[in-house]
């Protein structure tokens, strides 16, 4: 039966000790909890209980103060409320609800980290040692490579590394692993092993960001290096054969156009040459000959006028020219009919006392008694018949 129906009388929970009782007096109640709590501290129960509620305040202070944490400045606080993000904490200190009710992850987020594939460092004395399983690729000419790679990262979103991906370190490894192999499989084999390491490093690094980003890691690539690419051991051999005939190919190449750098430009300065010769050649025998041409037609002009004197004029020149390095020497003795003859190539010829030796000029007796330059131009003129 409910307490306002008839017959209910007594089960009112308002009504105790009757209706017209007013509102409870608060100093009342408050002395009382005073009472109490002075009992706790020795007042009314005796000094144990004072002791655990002192225990008890001690440990909740202590309890407030394990939420205190400091943050370094590499570092980044993921503030978790009962196992959900909640907000993330920058470097120095800060507070947070206590355990379990708040934790705090502490993620570095400035640390380089480091993924290798295809090998596995040992130290820095050792060696590292290969993996061929993640090592051996497939290029475009269906030829093996051996493949080593190095990829640095860093953290660059702290709640996307805890949150998102299960372990992102190994995530990334299996990532850089499947996108070198991409990029491997779709260049060939000289150019992996030669002039493309830096464009393939760089196209993988593109690759393996885009892939990350996708799947949320929270990761920043920050450099891939290729630390080494060469065919398999097996037949290292042979590639080394085929890369040194490469390169002995190349050095014969650089060779031929060094030469050719070298020869051709005297080729064509020895060609300018020659032609400015053959140029300077012409005009000089042109000018030579207008000059003659020149010359003759003056001539012809004086001979036309004066025949008798040009003939001698020509006549003497041209004697003048035949004698002009003759070593004799004839003397016309003046209105007499000797002619001396001085031998001057003998006396050129002889020093000091030698001069004494030489014999005396020889004369020569004309019969006749016109000049001596006459008798020797009829001579002359009668030998020149002769030969004719």
């Amino acid at each position: 039966m409910a307490w306002n129906e008839p017959g209910g009388s007594g089960k009112d929970p308002w009504e105790s000790g009757g209706r017209d009782q007013g509102p409870p007096d608060l100093d009342e109640m408050l002395r009382k909890l005073q009472n109490r709590f002075g009992g706790w501290f020795g007042g009314g129960g005796g000094p144990r209980r004072g002791l655990v509620f002192l225990g008890i305040i001690i440990l909740l202070i202590i309890w407030g103060l394990s939420g205190i944490y400091i943050i370094a400045p590499a570092e980044r606080g993921v503030v978790l409320r009962f196992g959900r993000f909640v907000s993330i904490a920058d470097p120095g200190p800060h507070w947070h609800l206590p355990y379990p009710i708040e934790r705090v992850e502490v993620v570095n987020v400035d640390q380089i980290r480091n993924v290798e594939v295809g090998y596995r460092s040992r130290g820095p004395t050792q060696p590292p040692v290969g993996v061929p399983k993640e090592a051996l690729m497939l290029t475009q000419d269906e030829n093996i490579v051996d493949v080593r790679l190095a990829v640095q990262y860093r953290v660059k979103s702290a709640p996307d590394y805890l949150f998102n991906v299960r372990d992102p370190d190994t995530t990334l490894r299996k990532v850089t692993e499947s996108a070198v192999r991409e990029i491997i499989g779709k260049s060939k084999m000289d150019f992996v092993l030669t002039e493309g390491r830096a464009e393939i490093a760089q196209r993988t690094e593109k690759l393996i960001q885009d892939i990350i980003d996708r799947y949320g890691t929270g990761l920043l690539v920050t450099s891939v290096n290729m630390q080494d690419a060469q065919p398999p051991e097996q037949v290292q051999a042979a590639f080394a054969d085929v890369i040194k005939a490469r390169e002995d190919k190349q050095r014969l190449i650089n060779e031929a156009e060094a030469y050719a750098n070298d020869i051709l430009p005297k080729a064509r300065g020895a060609a300018a040459r020659q032609r400015e010769e053959a140029n300077a050649y012409k005009e000089q025998v042109v000018a030579r000959a207008e000059g003659q041409t020149s010359r003759f037609l003056h001539v012809l002009e004086i001979y036309q006028k004066a025949p008798e004197v040009t003939r001698e004029r020509l006549y003497l020149d041209t004697m003048e020219t035949v004698f002009k390095d003759a070593r004799k020497v004839l003397l016309n003795v003046a209105e007499g009919n000797n002619v001396l003859l001085l031998p001057l190539d003998k006396l050129t010829s002889l020093k000091g006392g030698d001069l004494a030796a030489l014999p005396a000029p020889q004369k020569q007796v004309h019969g006749s008694s016109s000049p001596p330059f006459k008798d020797f131009r009829s001579r002359e003129n009668l030998r020149s018949r002769r030969v004719r």
